[in-house]
């Protein structure tokens, strides 16, 4: 009887296929650690972002700066290992 887990499209894939499919959703959870981890670092800069907002002269907030891009890079981590992990039943991969 056929694993019905599966999905209809994956049923019929070759070795090869199925070891490319398992590195893309691999590659996805590892993205989606980068990302959340990247959130709890951004989150803990925030406090010194804002600091450097309040006291740093003109155009010339460095932590802001790195802060905005922590948060941006976040989200594309997000983004992209959730669309490479797509298909996937599983909560770990591991």
């Amino acid at each position: 009887m056929a694993n019905m887990l599966i999905p209809v499209e994956e049923r019929h894939l070759t070795p090869e296929q199925v070891d490319h499919l398992d590195r893309r959703r691999r590659r996805g959870q590892a993205l989606l650690v980068i990302g959340f981890q990247a959130l709890i670092i951004a989150t803990i800069v925030t406090l010194w972002a804002g600091q450097d907002l309040a006291y740093s002269p003109g155009w010339a907030h460095p932590m802001a700066y790195w802060d905005g891009f922590l948060f941006l890079a976040s989200l594309i981590c997000f983004i992209v290992g959730i669309q490479q992990r797509r298909g996937s039943n599983e909560f770990f991969s591991y």
